[in-house]
């Protein structure tokens, strides 16, 4: 064993005993989920950023490298132009009894509009968890490498992402197992102690991939040499290359996702405080930006030092920590590496349990059930993880089955109480199935050409859009008698 992954082991039994510790605190579902609504404002901004820098920023963005070149750093403008605004919306949210984003909107539009938001939920987060299962059995690969064969033989691009070479049936059995093991920490971890040891691990993970993301960006940039290690033109090139089209399909995924991302709306519902939940988004914003812009340099940098093929660099930042940097350094990457990981993976595990449990199975379930429903669902997030190997393409269209479909609503719900119900609903279900259907119809190449470059999300929220204006002209508005106050 390494002593990378003797330190991350030992990292892992920390947070194991953290949740073991926490969950003695725990006696109901509220508890389970909410936390109690008693998060303060520090460990709140902590949960908010870690949950929102996950798989898709560390694995994703680096893979988009090859699409964008340095017009990467405009990627994470989306998201934080959608926090902008969340901002205005996350004192409402907690202000409200509801215990998940579908609740509020079946509070405002009715069952249809809960179910609905409800399965467009779990689905986009069944997706977003398998990835980051994937995302974690490659950390272990590099932990624990598999031994190659003397003779090299054909690579094999498994469920993983993470190409071995030939290896005995032993060697192949102990990698296929990495995954599964993630999954069961992950799993095990987030039904100790819900929300509790969720925010708290967050809160400390937060700090850790701060620290270690700064700290290698910074020896990193020390370590380059612009003369033998120039940039290629490509980096520059490509900026120019994005048409608008393009660029709104860039954007456009991550901007609706944060704006009504359940994980987010679950940590403001878990507040002490309206005003809490405010200030959290206002520290999440710099919190996110920071961080984002951090992962970007640090990878770019890395194709460059290590004259990396930026076609390829989704795991340039593990390479990074297991090739180049200090062995120090290189321990603290790999340990904020898998903090992203798990920070994210239970958060969403912990989201869509919620809501099956809340949404979909008629209200909130004691502890023990919560529990069950979260290792069920992990368990479906695993099978997820082995039919797919890439991240930034994967994390896009998560973001697009959910933000599509569901984030309007949500607005409309916060900010537009007389919109009605049935166009809410019609608006809803357009816009997922619209999405579905042109994501299907780009696999297959059916589309016209013309039409080829735009990504599902741009029709999905047109089609959403379009549907809730032109039916709220038709329809009657909804009473004030049937509206809830939601005035804070």
């Amino acid at each position: 064993m390494t002593l990378a992954a003797g330190v991350i082991i030992v990292y892992l039994l920390l947070l194991t005993g953290l949740g073991i510790w926490h969950s003695r605190r725990i006696k109901t579902g509220d508890d389970f989920a909410l936390a109690g609504r008693k998060l303060g404002l520090t460990v709140t901004v902590g949960t908010l950023v870690a949950t929102w820098i996950g798989t898709g920023s560390l694995f994703g963005s680096p893979d988009a490298i090859r699409q964008m070149g340095l017009a990467t750093f405009i990627y994470p403008l989306g998201g934080a132009a959608g926090i902008l605004l969340l901002m205005g919306l996350a004192g409402k949210a907690r202000a409200l009894p509801a215990k998940s984003v579908p609740q509020i909107l079946g509070l405002r539009f009715g069952r249809s509009a809960q179910v609905l938001g409800a399965c467009a939920l779990v689905t986009a987060y069944m997706v977003m968890v398998s990835y980051q299962i994937r995302a974690g059995g490659a950390i272990a690969e590099r932990l624990f490498p598999v031994e190659q064969a003397a003779a090299v033989g054909s690579a094999a691009d498994t469920g993983a992402g993470v190409e071995v070479l030939a290896a005995s049936g032993s060697e192949r059995q102990r990698w296929a197992m990495y995954p599964i093991l993630f999954a069961v920490f992950v799993i095990a971890y987030t039904a100790l102690a819900g929300m509790v040891s969720v925010a708290w691990t967050d809160f400390i993970n937060g700090l850790l991939m701060t620290g270690g993301l700064l700290a290698a960006l910074a020896w990193v940039y020390w370590s380059w040499d612009p003369v033998s290690q120039p940039m290629e033109a490509s980096f520059l090139e490509l900026p120019g290359r994005i048409t608008t089209v393009e660029w709104i399909g860039y954007l456009l995924p991550a901007f609706l996702l944060v704006m009504g991302d359940a994980n987010l709306f679950q940590r403001f519902m878990s507040t002490g405080s309206v005003a809490t939940a405010r200030w959290s988004a206002f520290g999440m914003f710099w919190g996110v930006l920071l961080l984002e812009l951090a992962v970007i340099a640090l990878a770019i940098l890395g194709c460059l030092v290590l004259q990396h093929d930026p076609q390829d660099a989704k795991y340039i930042i593990l390479t990074l920590a297991t090739s180049k940097l200090p062995a120090w350094l290189g321990i603290v990457i790999l340990a904020a590496a898998t903090a992203i990981v798990i920070t994210t993976a239970d958060s969403l595990l912990l989201s869509a349990s919620t809501s099956v449990s809340v949404d979909l199975l008629g209200g909130m379930k004691g502890a023990g059930q919560q529990r069950v429903m979260v290792v069920l669902l992990g368990g479906i997030a695993l099978a997820l993880s082995y039919a797919g190997t890439g991240f930034f393409d994967i994390a896009r269209y998560a973001y697009t089955l959910y933000g599509a479909s569901l984030t309007p609503a949500l607005v409309c719900a916060l900010l537009l109480p007389r919109v009605p119900r049935r166009a809410v609903v019609a608006g809803m279900a357009g816009g997922l199935l619209t999405a579905l259907v042109w994501k299907g119809l780009l696999l297959v190449g059916t589309l016209p050409v013309m039409l080829q470059a735009w990504d599902p999300c741009l029709p999905a929220l047109t089609v959403n859009v379009g549907l809730i204006g032109i039916l709220t002209c038709l329809l009657p508005s909804t009473s004030a008698s049937d509206s809830l106050d939601l005035e804070t």
